[in-house]
C-alpha cells in the first residue's frame, strides 16, 4: 500500500504530496547546476588500452595549442601529460608512415635490396622519383621515407614486405591492434587520403612502441640525407620534421599532412632523464612547431605521479 493510501487525513495526505513535489523539484535543480570543477586525476598509461573519457584534460600551467586533437605522454612510462580530444577518430596523414617503419624495421635484413616495380611508382607527391628496374635496400628507401617522407618509398617498402598495398595494409592493422590501438584502420603505407582513421591515443601508443627502436630513431634524427639513385644522381632531402634544427632535444619522429587530415606532428623531446612524446593532428602549419616546442617544454618540467613508473 502506498503512502498516501494509508494516510486518511487530507491536511497530512497534502504535505506528503508537497514533500514529494519539493524533493523532484530539487532533484531537477541539482541536474540543470554548474557542476564542481573535477579535480586533476591522475593521469593513466596511454598503453592501458581503455580511454580515460574526459575530452580535453588542461592540467595547471600547460599551454594551449591549435591542433583539434592531441596527447602528450611520458615516453619512459607511457603515462598521459595532457590530452585534447584525443580519441576521435580522424586520418593522420603521413603519421601512419610510423607504423610502416616499425613492420619494415621488424621484419630485419634492413641492407637486403631489392628491384622498384611501376606499382611503387605509381602515387602522388612527395616523392623520391626512383624508376622501375633500379634496386635500393630497404634501409635506403626507409631512411628517406622517415626523414622527408617520401611515398614512393613508403609503397614500395609495403610490396616488398608483404606483395602487395592491400596484403601490407592487414599487417599494419595486425601491428595496430597489437600495440594496443585498437581504434584504428589502415588502407595503406603512406597515408594518403583514403577511408582509413586513428586516433591521437592510437598514435602514441604506435609512437611508444617505434620510440624504443634504435635504428628508426637514429634515422628521424637526421636533419638531412643526401640520397644515391642506382644511376648514379642525387637528391638532397631536408627532413620535415623542422624541430631538428631547432634544438638537440628534439629527436623524432614524424610529420604529416593532407587537406583531409590537416598539419600532424607526432614530436619527440629528451632532456634531464625524461623523455616526451607529443601526437598533434588536424592543426595549422603557422602553430605546429611551435605549439609542440611549449607542450613539451612544459612537459619536460613535470614532476611527481605523472612521472611514476607503470
Amino acid at each position: 500500500m502506498s503512502e498516501l493510501a494509508r494516510i486518511g487525513n487530507k491536511r497530512e495526505r497534502s504535505h506528503v504530496i508537497f514533500r514529494w513535489i519539493g524533493i523532484v523539484a530539487v532533484l531537477g535543480l541539482a541536474g540543470c547546476a554548474t557542476p564542481e570543477p573535477v579535480p586533476e586525476r591522475r593521469a593513466e598509461p596511454v598503453v592501458a588500452g581503455q580511454p580515460m573519457g574526459s575530452p580535453a584534460v588542461w592540467p595547471v600551467g600547460a599551454p594551449e595549442i591549435r591542433a583539434r586533437h592531441a596527447i602528450l605522454i611520458d615516453a619512459r612510462t607511457g603515462r598521459t601529460l595532457f590530452q585534447k580530444f584525443a580519441d576521435s577518430e580522424v586520418q593522420v596523414a603521413s603519421t601512419q608512415k610510423l607504423v610502416t617503419a616499425l613492420l619494415v624495421t621488424e621484419r630485419g635484413n634492413l641492407d637486403q635490396r631489392f628491384v622498384i616495380a611501376s606499382a611503387d611508382c605509381a602515387v602522388e607527391p612527395g616523392k623520391l622519383g626512383f624508376r622501375p628496374g633500379q634496386s635500393y635496400s630497404r634501409r635506403e628507401l626507409l631512411t628517406a621515407m622517415m626523414v622527408k617522407s617520401e611515398n614512393d618509398a613508403a609503397a614500395a617498402l609495403a610490396r616488398d614486405h608483404s606483395g602487395s598495398v592491400s596484403a601490407f595494409a592487414e599487417e599494419m592493422n595486425r601491428k595496430a591492434w597489437e600495440v594496443g590501438a585498437r581504434n584504428s584502420h589502415f588502407l595503406n603505407p603512406h597515408g594518403l587520403p583514403a577511408a582509413q582513421h586513428s586516433t591521437a591515443r592510437d598514435m602514441a601508443r604506435i609512437a611508444y612502441r617505434v620510440y624504443r627502436e634504435p635504428e628508426l630513431r637514429q634515422m628521424m634524427l637526421r636533419p638531412s640525407l643526401t640520397f644515391v639513385f642506382s644511376n648514379g644522381r642525387t637528391k638532397h632531402l631536408e627532413a620535415t620534421n623542422k624541430l631538428l634544427k631547432r634544438s638537440p632535444i628534439y629527436n623524432g619522429m614524424k610529420t604529416g599532412y593532407t587537406f583531409a587530415a590537416g598539419r600532424c606532428l607526432i614530436s619527440s623531446a629528451s632532456t634531464g632523464g625524461r623523455d616526451v612524446i607529443l601526437v598533434q593532428l588536424g592543426s595549422k602549419t603557422s602553430s605546429i612547431f611551435d605549439d609542440a616546442e611549449r607542450l613539451m617544454a612544459w612537459g619536460l618540467s613535470q614532476v611527481g605521479p605523472s612521472f611514476g613508473s607503470l
